[in-house]
């Protein structure tokens, strides 16, 4: 649905649980918005209500907790997943926990899922190939685009790896790194890339995937592994408290969650991508707070108008609130997918 260009404007705040101010700057809107456009609107006011200051812990699933540090934000459901729909991520996100990102306009951010899997036996990280691994990536990648074809989105091309997959036996984390990029992108534009990692529990595992520019995961990539290390099992929950006769065994090790789930997440950054083109003619985010990533990733494609400088009230003057959101369990997933829609 197109839009006739007009001029107007409109700033909100919430400071709720932020304690700060998220102000949104509407232009070339018609007066009669497009549904997306207000509900993409609608999704970061939303979010901005119920974001999670740091430092202070969220409950993930009804198993585990994480330990929210100082200068980030934590957003819950169901608010995360309007958000990601609002970045051009369809679906539901039922095992999405939240979406984590800086105050600071540092370029990046995180989704938090947890999978209901099983137990995920972890012998076959012995025995990977890398570049098997990513030959069967890009074997898989032209189904994939045609998903994305249909959606209207750009078809992805697999770079290589920007960090081949690694496992910790003794803390029971998974990392690995892909870096992607749309066809026909000039090789000097700047690439993408998801950065994943794992923590493996007695029923599933949690996986944090950040999300950033290549080459901003040198400086970036310590903060995935900053909010895994304060991902914590409740006890009972952790991968050595697993008992083999009464516990479920997933179907799948730990190649799997490389060539499986990690496919599925590919999809990420090309749906942003369109999300991007859509609305960075429509919407400008002026924020204090977790917006200040969205609006540094969304500028990288394209430059916003230049905004009026924010009159709304004044942060010092806003109350927080002390409550903290507690994040709903969630349904449990199904098992990783052959090739993925979404991220």
């Amino acid at each position: 649905m197109t839009t006739t260009p007009t001029r107007w404007m409109r700033a909100f705040a919430n400071a709720a649980a932020l304690g700060v101010l998220l102000a949104a700057l509407v232009v070339t809107a018609s007066p009669a918005m497009a549904q997306s456009d207000i509900d993409a609107k609608k999704a970061f006011e939303e979010a901005s209500a119920v974001a999670v200051k740091g430092p202070q812990d969220v409950r993930l699933a009804n198993l585990a907790t994480l330990h929210v540090p100082a200068g980030r934000v934590f957003i819950p459901q169901p608010q995360a997943s309007q958000l990601m729909r609002a970045m051009g991520n369809p679906g539901q996100h039922n095992d999405l926990q939240g979406l984590v990102f800086p105050q600071d306009k540092a370029d990046w951010f995180a989704t938090l899922r947890y999978e209901s899997s099983g137990y995920i036996k972890d012998d076959d990280a012995k025995n990977w190939d890398a570049e098997e691994m990513l030959k069967s990536y890009r074997e898989g990648t032209s189904a994939a685009n045609e998903e994305r074809k249909k959606m209207g989105v750009a078809g992805l091309e697999i770079v290589g790896w920007a960090e081949k997959p690694h496992y910790a036996a003794d803390t029971h984390r998974l990392v690995w790194a892909m870096s992607s990029r749309e066809i026909g992108t000039p090789a000097d534009e700047p690439q993408g890339v998801n950065y994943n990692t794992y923590a493996l529990g007695r029923e599933g595992y949690l996986s944090l995937n950040l999300v950033t520019g290549l080459n901003e995961l040198p400086q970036y990539k310590s903060e995935a592994q900053t909010l895994l290390g304060a991902l914590e099992f409740d006890e009972g929950k952790r991968y050595a408290d697993f008992n083999s006769s009464t516990d479920k065994v997933a179907e799948y090790g730990l190649a799997a969650l490389v060539l499986g789930v990690g496919a599925k997440k590919l999809g990420l950054l090309a749906v942003i991508g369109a999300f991007l083109l859509k609305f960075a003619k429509i919407i400008v985010i002026a924020v204090l707070g977790f917006g200040g990533a969205i609006m540094k990733f969304f500028g990288r494609k394209k430059k916003a108008p230049d905004v009026p400088a924010w009159t709304g009230p004044d942060v010092a003057t806003a109350t927080p609130s002390t409550a903290v959101p507690a994040t709903p369990a969630l349904p449990a997933g199904e098992a990783p997918p052959a090739r993925p829609p979404e991220a």
